[in-house]
């Protein structure tokens, strides 16, 4: 159906009561007649042409891969507000309506500007909200529940989540439900990132094109396992005693403007605006963070509502226990529990009732694994459990939100920790013993799940995914050439900071050690350094009593041990002469992520004791590696030998023994697809033969993030196949290996391999690690 609405030139300014009067009311009203008609609550195309702009209107202009975008909004006269929502499409607003304009058909010169687009669905009366009286979600009017699944798409290639999404669907999810990292997206003040792997509209996008619904949990404040609980480490600079989670004026303010930037961006994907996002969460299992500031969610929940409205559903998620809600619920704010498959349901929903006395029945996290830290056993939970307590929730009524249905990955440094009685890092795989494992392969615990959901919800359209995994490849061995001890590297791969001397080497001098947050530095690595200067005692004791995290300890080059927080291994004895050099590698292993420690600082936060006396005169290298451009750097101007050559310069030294940069260049077969690598997992066993072994592995540029065989259980790093470059280029692997060299003796080669089985359930050794 095409009808031409209208073609009017003004020859004056005209108001926005006359405009609308004159061209926007009729066109609503026969927009919503024909939708009446018809019945499906489409209408196929309608052309629309606006009147030229006045020339105190901002206008827009997006890349030429968009469409044009008209702001007309903060003017008296304003017709209409037009923003560009995905890569092709437009949106145009008034009051409750909206239009979703899928193609600019021309535009002419700007201020005579005449738009003419093709308009292909006018959304008139889509709400998402909650029916009180019946205890259920109503989506248009007709009841609604869902069965979501958390994907995470910050900790997945974007290349793959159409991949994962649909899997999830084809389990007869109809929801998913994914976080939002705000330190991914901001990870300097006013510096954001909504592109590649961060582009969370065309996620949004694909998850409605694959027919699932959105749950949205921005936070600010995700946990998620991840550094600092996905606030930016920034803030910490920017106010290094900010109460965060609080109801402090300077959080607040940086929460406010980072909502300025991500809200608007999600509005028009919200349920009631036409997109797939029917509920948005405030904050995140507030009840167990000790501040139970009302006046702080409160104005959170306002911050929200300012951007969502009515458009979709606000709700909160705590523990399932009435110390946990009494804290987290927010009024005017759903409030929602969660448990895994060990809870008991009936009487966890008797706690959500004394706080939301009516209401659909809600489990905003239902646990079918759970995570792992360094030097723990992998978590397992059984496929039949997970089944068992599914069938009994839904049995309920209740809709579910499986905390994670595929976990992915904490690609670099993004892994964060937890602290009870002693501080606990995690791994850089997130696999969370899911349905979807993690690289996106089905397991017998998705088969589970699938089978419980057919009795309760409709089937999917999506084709049932192979009970196959999706082929790996072992691309074989890596010759691996030591490029260069840290000590050596050093002035050439320190980043520079906004306080650091010297040319471009990020090189800091003070009287004191200063904290990573000082140093305007996020992750990654700080090298101490300092020189005595006195006759000591044989020994004589090293202390660093708030170390955060991990040392390596060194005189002039020789290592003399290692410090560690998670073993509370604070001191030890060294032995050095006057003029000797005192080095301390130290690595923030990942900032805590739940509960009160979530500000705390990296690095060297106390003095430095040498034989109970305070030492002075630092210097500083950061070492955050932030990208790989500056290894990279020093690497060609580093290696001579051709690439693919053999090493034979894998002699038993002394430069062995420290910290040391080594890089390793493989093709992929000529067989391989073009666009399509195989995934593979990186393997470190045998690099060194007793197996200990600890760094930071790159591949293209890509930090995958780090590995600890010693520790366990992870002992392989997954490596995407669109991490690789197809033949005949050459990828490049680097290691950043902290712990001893691979190489004994001349004899011996130093390689790495990529193979086509993970081991993320490895033996976790006790011992000093």
């Amino acid at each position: 159906m095409r009808e031409n609405l209208m073609n009017w030139k003004a020859t004056k300014p005209l108001s926005a009561k006359g405009l609308a009067h004159l061209f926007f009311f009729p066109a609503l009203k026969r927009l919503a007649d024909a939708k009446r008609k018809r019945h499906l609550g489409v209408v196929d195309y309608y052309f629309l042409s606006l009147p030229p702009f006045r020339p105190n209107l901002p206008r827009v202009n997006v890349p030429s891969s968009r469409a044009f975008a008209f702001n007309q909004s903060g003017a008296e006269d304003v017709l209409a507000h037009f923003m560009c929502v995905t890569n092709a499409d437009c949106s145009f607003f008034s009051g409750e309506s909206k239009v979703v304009i899928k193609e600019t058909v021309g535009v002419q010169p700007q201020n005579s500007a005449k738009a003419t687009f093709s308009i292909d669905q006018h959304y008139v009366g889509r709400e998402f909200r909650i029916d009180y009286e019946g205890d259920q979600f109503l989506k248009d009017g007709l009841p609604f529940r869902y069965v979501s699944g958390s994907l995470h798409y910050f900790r997945v290639p974007a290349t793959y989540w159409r991949d994962r999404l649909q899997k999830l669907r084809a389990a007869g999810l109809n929801a998913v439900s994914t976080y939002v990292d705000w330190s991914k997206h901001e990870p300097q003040p006013d510096e954001y990132n909504f592109t590649d792997d961060l582009d969370i509209a065309r996620f949004i996008q694909i998850a409605q094109e694959e027919d699932l619904y959105v749950i949205l949990r921005p936070g600010p404040y995700i946990c998620a396992e991840r550094d600092m609980g996905g606030f930016p480490p920034w803030l910490l600079v920017k106010n290094p005693n900010m109460k965060l989670r609080t109801r402090d004026s300077s959080y607040r303010r940086f929460v406010s403007k980072w909502f300025s930037v991500l809200l608007p961006l999600i509005k028009p994907y919200l349920y009631g605006n036409g997109g797939p996002v029917i509920m948005v969460q405030v904050e995140n299992e507030y009840g167990s963070f000790p501040a139970c500031d009302f006046d702080y969610t409160s104005w959170l929940r306002d911050e929200y509502k300012q951007y969502v409205g009515n458009a979709a559903v606000l709700f909160t998620t705590d523990g399932n226990a009435d110390g946990y809600l009494k804290c987290g619920k927010i009024a005017d704010v759903y409030a929602t529990v969660d448990f895994g498959s060990g809870g008991d349901i009936a009487s966890s929903f008797r706690a959500l009732r004394n706080h939301e006395p009516r209401g659909p029945l809600v489990n905003s996290e239902f646990y079918p694994g759970w995570l792992d830290h360094w030097e723990s056993p992998h978590s397992l939970v059984s496929a039949q459990k997970v089944a068992d307590s599914l069938d009994r929730l839904l049995a309920h009524n209740a809709s579910v939100n499986f905390y994670v249905f595929f976990g992915g990955t904490n690609f670099g440094f993004s892994s964060g920790a937890e602290y009870g009685s002693y501080y606990n890092p995690q791994p850089t795989s997130y696999d969370y013993d899911a349905p979807l494992n993690e690289a996106g392969d089905t397991t017998e615990k998705y088969f589970a799940i699938k089978n419980v959901i057919a009795n309760y919800l409709p089937p999917p359209h999506t084709p049932p995914p192979s009970p196959l995994p999706a082929p790996k490849t072992e691309y074989g061995p890596i010759l691996i050439q030591r490029v260069g001890s840290l000590f050596e590297a050093l002035e050439k791969i320190s980043e520079a900071g906004p306080n650091s001397h010297r040319g471009s080497a990020g090189v800091v001098s003070s009287e004191y050690p200063l904290s990573f947050e000082q140093l305007s530095q996020s992750y990654g690595f700080v090298l101490y350094e300092t020189r005595i200067n006195k006759i000591l005692t044989d020994p004589t004791l090293l202390s660093i009593p708030d170390l955060r995290d991990r040392a390596h300890v060194f005189i002039d080059w020789d290592p003399v041990g290692i410090l560690s927080r998670t073993r509370k291994i604070f001191s030890l004895p060294i032995h050095g002469l006057i003029g000797q050099k005192i080095r301390i590698l130290v690595e923030n292993q990942g900032r805590i992520n739940y509960g009160t420690k979530i500000n705390e600082h990296k690095g060297i936060v106390s003095n430095v004791t040498l034989g109970g006396k305070i030492v002075k005169g630092w210097t500083m290298y950061r070492l955050p590696f932030n990208d790989t451009s500056l290894l990279d750097k020093y690497v060609d101007e580093t290696i001579t030998l051709s690439q693919g050559q053999p090493r034979e310069a894998c002699i038993n030294d002394a430069g062995f023994k420290i910290p040391s940069l080594y890089m390793g260049f493989f093709t992929l077969p000529q067989d391989t697809t073009p666009l399509t690598p195989h995934d593979s997992y990186l393997s470190l066993q045998g690099w060194h033969k007793a197996s200990i072994c600890e760094g930071v592995a790159f591949l293209n540029g890509h930090n995958l993030g780090r590995y600890w065989t010693v520790a366990g259980p992870q002992l392989t790093l997954y490596v995407p196949g669109v991490y690789m470059l197809p033949p005949p280029a050459s990828n490049r692997l680097v290691l950043f290996e902290l712990e001893k060299a691979p190489c004994s003796s001349v004899e011996s080669s130093c390689y790495v391999n990529l193979v086509s089985q993970p081991i993320i359930n490895g033996p976790t050794p006790g011992g000093l690690i």
